[in-house]
């Protein structure tokens, strides 16, 4: 089928849930409610505000998309990088924001890197930057060490955890960085990232995620 895109078919691409407003500005939480205006700032950036210009997001992380990055993530499917690559990309050209030095992975500890055989957010990264031609540098942000997966703790935890998980090298200085990865929860994960980078100076973050969770 000419419209496939990986190991799914062009229906059930065409029918994966995109996040649409009302969603928070600043985090692209999704408002549950249509009573909220187009554009929000919801009750947790407002108390602490993100670290970084924006987050953003292609989709919310439900039913065929999360099936999807599931795959992506846990099951070998690193083939798709390239389609999803192209959902990131549409997400920089709706928000006409493409002025950044370089793209980011979020980094994996190189212990779960060897388990997996890749990191998810560094082949994203390398599909995004070949889609808009930004420099992709996965060595500038590492994970110095293992911590307890995100998903396994409750929100309150999860800042704690990776307090201090992540190295930013100094030639981030002046830069203007994109994160990237697959999925963003609490948020807690890019947080930490995020502060990492500005203190070693760079000039401002943003990020983007294929799936947002509501």
């Amino acid at each position: 089928m000419r419209n496939r895109r990986g190991s799914c078919c062009g229906t059930c691409w065409d029918a994966l849930p995109r996040l649409t407003p009302p969603r928070c500005e600043r985090c692209a939480l999704p408002w549950e409610t249509t009573e909220a205006p187009a554009s929000f700032t919801c009750t947790d950036c407002v108390a602490e505000p993100p670290p970084l210009d924006w987050i953003d997001a292609w989709g919310r992380y439900e039913k065929g998309l999360a099936e999807l990055l599931q795959a992506f993530k846990f099951r070998g499917h690193d083939f798709l990088s390239r389609h999803l690559g192209e959902l990131l990309a549409e997400v920089l050209d709706a928000r006409d924001d493409r002025g950044f030095d370089l793209i980011v992975p979020v980094p994996m500890h190189r212990a779960k890197r060897r388990q997996r055989g890749y990191n998810q957010a560094a082949l994203l990264a390398r599909a995004l930057a070949r889609r808009t031609g930004i420099a992709v540098a996965e060595d500038v942000l590492v994970k110095q060490e293992e911590r307890e997966t995100q998903a396994s703790l409750p929100k309150a935890a999860r800042r704690t955890n990776v307090r201090g998980a992540y190295a930013a090298e100094p030639r981030v200085k002046g830069l203007r960085v994109l994160l990237v990865d697959d999925i963003a929860t609490t948020g807690e994960t890019i947080r930490a990232c995020a502060l990492e980078l500005q203190r070693r100076k760079a000039r401002g973050v943003a990020a983007l995620v294929v799936a947002r969770t509501p």
